[in-house]
Parts: C-alpha cells; structure tokens; sequence
C-alpha cells in the first residue's frame, strides 16, 4: 500500500448528496481485474454515455479537474453497498484523499485498508471549499496527515482529528498483511516456544 504523508493537488467538488457506492462503480464492473482499464470505472454511469463517449457536464470531464486527486465531497459520500472495488476505483484514477461532512461507514473503513485518507470536516467548512474549488477551477487543496490539517485554497487551515492507529499505517503503508509481517520475528519467537511446551501437539 502507498504511504500517505502530504497530498497538494487539484481537488474536484463533488455537490452530490449521498453519492453512493454504485455510483462511484456500477455493480457490474465489481468482478472486473484490477488492469489499466479500472479508471474508466470510476463514476462510469455518471461520466460516459451508452456508446462511451464522454459527458461533458460531469465535473470529472472538464478540463479543469481531469487532473484532481482530491475530491471534496457532500454529506454521507460512499454510502450504499458495502463494495470495496469503489475504493480501487479511486486508487485507479490516482484519488487518495476525499474530504466531507461524513461518509457511509464500511467505505470509510476501506478507504483506510487501501491507502485513501478520509477526512471528515464539518458541513459549513466543506460546503465553503466546494465553492472555492467551483469559483477557481483546477484550484488546489492539501491534505496533510502530518499535521492533521487540510488547507484550502484562499490559505485558510482547517484541523481534521484521525485515529491513531490508523494515521500511523497511512504514514508508513501498512495494510493488514504488511502490519502482521512486520511482526514476523515475535510470530516465529511464539510459535517455537508454543512448539516447545505443546510438543505433544507435533
């Protein structure tokens, strides 16, 4: 997993409210291989028409936010099923931070699982930054896991509180397989003695 310290980047606002999973990634392309075609799946219905062409009223379809890697987003983003794939979906197209009100809770937690910072600020902040990034088009946001702060862009800093435990694995890009094996040595140390005093078992 990618490790997630400080992100500066265009930001896209997302004014939608309860953007839902299947919205961020139809259900039929959940069972499709994490390839080079995985961006196009992305907000699939909402960017291209029936024969593939683009949508040109879809935000993510302007010049000006082609390039986003931060979206900022309205109440209850990711809610909906419990898909994973709307997180790989997110990765594919390079977004690894969203900032909202709130967000469905099984997409919160597997946005943690696969590198993706969700950041929770209150509705009044959220809703001004999403009229920021609309007046200045292609407008950069950071987010910085660092410090725990988001900065606008007029300047303005806006704290953000995450878990502990999971702010350390976004630092240093720990997903669950690589937390366990950075305990390797006290894994195998247990196991020999479990060896030792429950010899009867092997």
């Amino acid at each position: 997993m990618k490790a997630f310290t400080r992100l500066t980047a265009t930001a896209m606002p997302i004014d939608t409210l309860n953007m839902d999973t299947d919205q961020l990634i139809p259900a039929r392309f959940i069972r499709k291989p994490l390839d080079d075609n995985y961006h196009r799946y992305l907000f699939s219905d909402l960017r291209f028409n029936q024969d593939g062409s683009e949508r040109p009223d879809f935000i993510y379809n302007q010049d000006p936010y082609r390039k986003s890697r931060i979206i900022v987003a309205n109440r209850n983003f990711g809610c909906g099923s419990s898909r994973e794939a709307a997180v790989f979906a997110l990765v594919a197209c390079d977004f690894y931070a969203v900032v909202a009100p709130s967000f469905g809770d099984i997409f919160f937690n597997n946005c943690f699982q696969n590198g993706v910072l969700p950041v929770r600020l209150d509705e009044e902040t959220v809703a001004r930054l999403r009229a920021q990034l609309r007046d200045q088009p292609g407008a950069a946001v950071t987010v910085d896991l660092e410090s725990q702060e988001v900065t606008g862009p007029d300047g303005r800093r806006y704290p953000f509180e995450v878990d502990r435990f999971r702010r350390h694995c976004l630092l240093n890009g720990l997903d669950d397989i690589l937390l366990t094996l950075g305990h390797e040595t006290e894994i195998a140390a247990f196991e020999d003695s479990y060896r030792r005093e429950m010899s009867w078992l092997y």
